[in-house]
């Protein structure tokens, strides 16, 4: 038989059906993406409806909202609704500032520009929510580029806004839930080092592909003056991220009560927020169908798992990935931090910024395209590992609830410890 029942859970060819239905509505997603939205809900909707049948004490309330002991997913999904909203505005507001249009008389002419363009979205990315750096960065380049972005700048965008957070727990949600589960922000530092290697990958050769595409604006453009009141508007979003963040783990938070503050005092471009509504309910449906997936333990802690991680979110919400990591323990957090933030910026919806970003630029909403034009970021992610791999090795955290000899094993196989001993 095809079908098999192992206890209560149906497979098929050796795979649980709940895998099955996420790789079917990510497939379906890489095929119908201007529907992008109702192949998700579908995908989301049948494992709903397969999880009620097999199991007769699934709960999908008591998923979102948690139980005794058990956290729910309803943080989540509240975070990235309020994120990718609200960044929808701040994106315009940034926009309709002048900032950008002020921007090419700071920048080379040439193919550099762009390039610097990257590694400020980069920069920025350090301390900010990856969503702002690559809607801002977008914004950036919807000018600079005269509203004419290649596919490969804009999954460059994506990757710089990813890459700057895989060393920075304030960068990124995966590098936030390490520091919070006690991993020290020093022991994520080191994913700088695969960063910066990607970044002269990517950078260089998706500043090429736009120059050639459209060249960059040279000079500011005339009779454009700074709105000073929107750009306080725009620091005051991005200082209630931070600050949000940092205070509550919840940086949506801060960054509605900016915007709502900033509209007390200015016109705000409300109808951005419908426009941002089905990549949104896009995003919440792909993370709710991967952390309905019975995930429950990953392969040893290794390099090599490390690297794999990374391809896998891509497609899969590095959230609940990374959970699992922490709770299994022995991974370089560093590396990993690497894999799994910047792993997700080789497919378009593999990162919540590629999502954002594709909301404003519906072009990249192709898997095929993003691949085909893209492909510098998978190039840039492999070769970043292995740089950062090669610089210091893999340097295991400690297991939870190691014993004396489980403690001595991590750190034998760490180089430079065998002469110690």
């Amino acid at each position: 038989m095809l079908l098999q029942i192992s206890g209560i859970v149906p497979s098929l060819f050796g795979i649980r059906v709940e895998f099955i239905l996420f790789a079917l509505t990510l497939i379906g997603v890489a095929i119908f993406h201007k529907h992008t939205m109702y192949v998700a809900l579908a995908g989301l909707f049948s494992i709903l409806v397969f999880k009620y049948i097999v199991f007769s004490d699934f709960s999908f309330y008591l998923h979102v909202v948690g139980s005794t002991g058990v956290e729910g997913e309803w943080g989540t999904l509240v975070n990235l609704t309020g994120l990718l909203l609200g960044f929808a505005i701040l994106s315009r507001v940034f926009e309709l500032s002048g900032v950008p249009d002020k921007l090419p008389q700071y920048l080379p002419g040439d193919w550099k520009g762009g390039l610097i363009l990257l590694l400020m979205i980069m920069i920025l990315s350090t301390f900010l929510d990856n969503i702002a750096a690559a809607l801002i960065g977008g914004s950036m380049a919807l000018v600079v580029f005269k509203g004419r972005v290649h596919i490969g700048y804009l999954a460059a965008i994506v990757a710089a806004s990813n890459a700057g957070g895989a060393g920075s727990v304030l960068g990124d949600t995966t590098t936030t839930l390490m520091w919070i589960d006690g991993v020290s922000p020093v022991d994520v530092l080191h994913g700088f080092i695969a960063s910066f290697a990607a970044f002269a990958v990517f950078g260089v050769f998706a500043s090429i592909q736009q120059q050639k595409y459209q060249p960059i604006q040279i000079g500011a453009t005339e009779g454009v003056k700074v709105d000073v009141g929107l750009l306080i508007i725009v620091i005051g979003i991005l200082a209630g991220a931070i600050a949000s963040n940092f205070l509550v783990s919840m940086p949506a938070l801060g960054v509605w009560v900016a915007i709502l503050v900033g509209a007390i005092f200015r016109k705000l471009p409300w109808k951005e927020v419908p426009h941002a509504i089905t990549g949104t309910i896009f995003l919440l449906s792909l993370v709710t169908c991967a952390s309905l997936m019975p995930v429950e333990e990953l392969p040893p802690a290794s390099w090599e798992s490390s690297l794999v991680l990374g391809f896998v979110s891509s497609v899969f919400d590095n959230i609940p990935l990374t959970k699992l990591c922490l709770e299994q323990g022995g991974y370089d957090w560093g590396l990993l931090a690497y894999a799994v933030g910047f792993g997700g910026s080789m497919i378009w919806f593999g990162s919540s910024a590629g999502v954002a970003l594709s909301n404003k630029f519906h072009e990249a909403k192709s898997v095929i395209r993003y691949l085909r034009h893209g492909w510098h970021v998978t190039l840039a992610y492999v070769i970043g590992f292995f740089v950062l791999l090669g610089v210091l090795g893999f340097h295991p955290g400690e297991k939870r609830g190691m014993n004396t000899r489980e403690k001595a094993e991590v750190q034998m196989v760490q180089p430079g410890k065998e002469s110690e001993k």
